[in-house]
C-alpha cells in the first residue's frame, strides 16, 4: 500500500468549533487520514472516536495512526451516510459532535491507479470504495448523451456540457474511453480552446461531476448529515468542511433549515406548525483558512467551515 499523505485544513479552526468535553464521543465520518480525528484525540482526554470511510486504504493508514489510543478508537468501513447505522451496530446512540471532511483527499489524487486525477495517465475509476460499484468509465460508455451532459451540469457546472458530452459520445463509438488522459483529450478537443480559463484545467469540471456521480457524493452528504445531526446531544457541535459550491450549498441549506422556528404565515394569530429550532448556527459565514495556512496547504484554499451547535 503506498503511504497515505493527506493535510487536514482548517485544524485549528476544527477544534475550536468542536468545543471538546473530556470523556465525549465524537464522530470523523469522512476519517481519511485521520488528521482531524487524531487532533480530537489530542485534545479530549479519555474521548471516544469513531472513524468512517468508504476507503479501506484511508482505513488501514488511520488504524496504524490512532493505535496508541486504542479501546477509545473504533473504525468502520463504510459511507457516512449510514452513519446511524453504523453507530448503532456500536452501541452509539448519541454523540457530542462530529467532523465531515468532504471530497477527494491528497492521498486519493496522488495514488495515480485510482484515476482521481486529469494530471496523471491511469484507468479511469474514481471510486473511493474500490471493493464494488461503477467506475468513471462505465458512466463514460455506458451512459446516454443526454444522462451524461445532466451530470456535466448538474456536478460540475460545466458550461461546456453538451459539446463535451457529444464529443464523448462520439469517441467511444469508435473506441470505449477507459483512461484519463484519453477522456482529458477528448474535453479539450470539445471545449474551443479561446475560451479556456487560464485559472483552472479544461478537465476540472467534467473530472468533479464524474467523481461525485461515482460516488453519489451529494446524496450521501444530505443523508449523512442530516442523521449526524439528529444524533448530536444538546450542546453537541457538528462541523463540516466542503472545497466546491455544490456542497456547501447543501450545508449551508441544511443548517439554516434545523435552525429555522416556526414556518407559519404571519398573518396566523398563534403557531400551528410547534416547529422551534433545533440548532443554532455558530458561523454566519464560512470560516476559510488563513494565507499562511494556504501557502503551507494549496488545497486548503477552496476549504470553507460550516459549525452548528444542538440545542
Amino acid at each position: 500500500m503506498a503511504e497515505f499523505r493527506h493535510l487536514s485544513v482548517l485544524p485549528d479552526e476544527v477544534i475550536h468549533y468542536l468545543a471538546l468535553k473530556p470523556g465525549g464521543i465524537y464522530l470523523d465520518g469522512t476519517l481519511g487520514g485521520a488528521g482531524h480525528a487524531a487532533l480530537i484525540l489530542e485534545n479530549a482526554p479519555a474521548a471516544t472516536l469513531v472513524g468512517i470511510d468508504r476507503d479501506r486504504e484511508a482505513l488501514a493508514a488511520a488504524g496504524e495512526r490512532l493505535a496508541k489510543y486504542g479501546e477509545h478508537v473504533r473504525l468502520l468501513h463504510g459511507d457516512f451516510a449510514g452513519v446511524a447505522d453504523h453507530l448503532s451496530s456500536l452501541g452509539i446512540t448519541a454523540l457530542d459532535g462530529f467532523i465531515l471532511d468532504l471530497g477527494v483527499s491528497s492521498h486519493q489524487l496522488d495514488t495515480k491507479e485510482r484515476g482521481f486525477s486529469f494530471q496523471r495517465d491511469a484507468p479511469l475509476d474514481m471510486r473511493m470504495d474500490t471493493s464494488g460499484g461503477e467506475t468513471a468509465a462505465d458512466l463514460v460508455n455506458g451512459l446516454p448523451e443526454q444522462e451524461l451532459e445532466r451530470i456535466l451540469i448538474e456536478y460540475g457546472e460545466e458550461r461546456w456540457a453538451k459539446r463535451i458530452a457529444s464529443f464523448i459520445a462520439r469517441e467511444r463509438a469508435d473506441c470505449p474511453i477507459t483512461t484519463t488522459f484519453r477522456l482529458v483529450d477528448i474535453i479539450k478537443g470539445a471545449v474551443p480552446k479561446a475560451k479556456w480559463d487560464e485559472r483552472i484545467h479544461p478537465a476540472t469540471r467534467t473530472f468533479q461531476a464524474l467523481r461525485i456521480a461515482v460516488n453519489s457524493e451529494l446524496d450521501s452528504l444530505e443523508r449523512g448529515m442530516r442523521a449526524a445531526l439528529d444524533l448530536l446531544k444538546p450542546g453537541g457541535r457538528g462541523v463540516i468542511i466542503s472545497f466546491h459550491s455544490l456542497e456547501d450549498r447543501i450545508v449551508k441549506h441544511i443548517f439554516r433549515e434545523y435552525a429555522e422556528g416556526c414556518t407559519c404565515p404571519r398573518q396566523f394569530p398563534v403557531c400551528v406548525c410547534g416547529r422551534e429550532p433545533r440548532v443554532k448556527v455558530l458561523t454566519s459565514r464560512p470560516v476559510t483558512a488563513t494565507p499562511e495556512e494556504t501557502n503551507d496547504n494549496p488545497r486548503a484554499r477552496s476549504a470553507k467551515l460550516r459549525a452548528v451547535e444542538k440545542l
